[in-house]
């Protein structure tokens, strides 16, 4: 339940065409729900403007399935992250309309529609084995109702590859780079655009890029000004940060 259905909800028991007890029905799961095993939490999209999103590594299948079971009630649109396809297939059982992305490894179900932004955020990969990390980031970033361009492989070791697509990336709004080994591709786009950069490390890379660590330092101290850095794979919180600038 967002802000404008409170206030419709509101709206309807002071003209009467809704009594106090369908509305304390209504109410009564704010501001969550407790399932024993995890308390959703309804108020969220009131407070920050998303719904909250289930993180699925580390559930059980039945865990998902009951958390999801419950939020399709409220009827907005779903995304589960880290999500098995064992997963995906005990939600699509009480659910048929959901999907999943098997690179992105995300479950979404899309309950009402969600304008579109005009302006869009450009996802950029240094190699295709960035891919899954990119991927999590356009899926979190399109259910937010944004526009995605994604550019794939198109990293330093190549770097006319970049420039044959840097008008496109130049044209949005937000520009979310995924790269690993050593991470070079953030401070490269960093130096060539006018929009901010929001710097994806991956765990790509051979022995000495530490899981990931490499390339998240050579972002954290790149010389190229308006780069903000998340954490090692987090392909959604990129997502979630890029559509809450894009949408300003």
């Amino acid at each position: 339940m967002d802000l404008n259905e409170v206030k419709e909800l509101l709206q309807n028991v002071k003209s009467g065409s809704m009594d106090i007890e369908k509305a304390l029905e209504k109410l009564q799961d704010l501001p969550f729900k407790d399932l024993g095993y995890a308390k959703i939490d309804n108020h969220r999209e009131i407070r920050v403007g998303y719904p909250e999103v289930i993180y699925c590594a580390g559930k059980t299948v039945e865990q998902i399935k009951g958390i999801i079971e419950f939020m399709i009630t409220k009827k907005n649109n779903i995304l589960g992250t880290r999500a098995s396809k064992e997963a995906y297939e005990a939600v699509k059982s009480i659910c048929p309309k959901a999907e999943y992305n098997k690179e992105a490894r995300t479950i979404t179900i899309k309950n009402k529609e969600v304008k579109t932004t005009s302006t869009y955020i450009s996802i950029v990969t240094a190699g295709t084995s960035d891919i899954p990390v990119a991927e999590e980031a356009a899926v979190t970033a399109e259910i937010f109702g944004n526009k995605v361009e994604r550019i794939y492989d198109v990293g330093v070791a190549g770097i006319h590859r970049l420039f044959d697509k840097l008008e496109i990336i130049r044209q949005s709004k937000i520009i979310i780079v995924v790269a690993g080994m050593e991470g070079a591709l953030a401070s490269v786009l960093g130096g060539l655009v006018d929009k901010p950069v929001v710097a994806v490390p991956t765990s790509v890379g051979y022995g000495a890029n530490f899981g990931g660590l490499s390339a998240l330092l050579c972002m954290l101290n790149s010389c190229a000004s308006g780069i903000s850095v998340v954490n090692i794979d987090n392909g959604f919180g990129a997502g979630y940060l890029a559509s809450m600038i894009n949408k300003l």
